[in-house]
């Protein structure tokens, strides 16, 4: 058998493109896991930061649980230190999203469609989108114009994927979660602000 006929025959320039990409050093090509973080996020502005998975219960919201509210948090942490809580194992603590104090940047840490331990209620995490803020209840200087606007995009954007209604009575603190222990986000969280800003985003 002629071999010549069965072998497609490489052209000059498909064998010096390859030669050419043969002496580019691994590092400076691309990342072939780039795209799968930002392909990860259900809010397209997020940055991907998982939690482990030690941290959430696997699911396949909103046809396994509807989802009706949007849960507000304040993590009486700074950003980093939530991340790395997100991830400890032993925490067993978890939310769908994390808002930055100084710039409002937006980490996505458990996948929309399945449950994030946030609200301390099962009931409540099963119908909830959690939302945590980095600061302190006692320290308002943390909920920056950055971050209600951010935060307010967020939760905005939620609204009008699940048809939950830009109200206080969708919208809530983790202290009105039924036998929730928790204050935040506390006295110094502007709802009425917050609410306009959400129906406005």
């Amino acid at each position: 058998m002629d071999m010549d006929r069965v072998r497609p025959r490489l052209s000059r320039r498909r064998l010096l493109k390859g030669a050419a990409l043969a002496a580019v050093p691994y590092a400076l090509l691309p990342d072939p896991l780039a795209g799968a973080q930002t392909a990860a996020v259900d809010y397209p502005p997020a940055e991907w930061q998982p939690a482990t998975t030690s941290n959430y219960t696997l699911s396949g919201r909103p046809a396994s649980y509807a989802i009706d509210r949007v849960i507000i948090h304040v993590t009486q942490e700074t950003y980093n230190d939530t991340l790395a809580i997100f991830n400890d194992p032993q925490k067993q603590v978890s939310a769908h999203y994390l808002v930055r104090s100084v710039d409002g940047h937006v980490a996505q840490c458990v996948r929309e469609a399945d449950v994030a331990w946030h609200a301390g209620n099962w009931t409540y995490n099963t119908r909830s989108i959690g939302i945590e803020h980095e600061g302190w209840v006692d320290q308002p200087g943390y909920f920056t114009n950055a971050l209600y606007a951010e935060s307010a995009k967020l939760t905005a954007a939620i609204c009008a994927k699940y048809g939950i209604p830009r109200d206080r009575q969708h919208i809530i603190g983790h202290y009105q979660v039924p036998g929730t222990d928790h204050t935040d986000p506390g006295p110094n969280w502007d709802w009425v602000r917050y609410i306009r800003m959400v129906n406005f985003a």
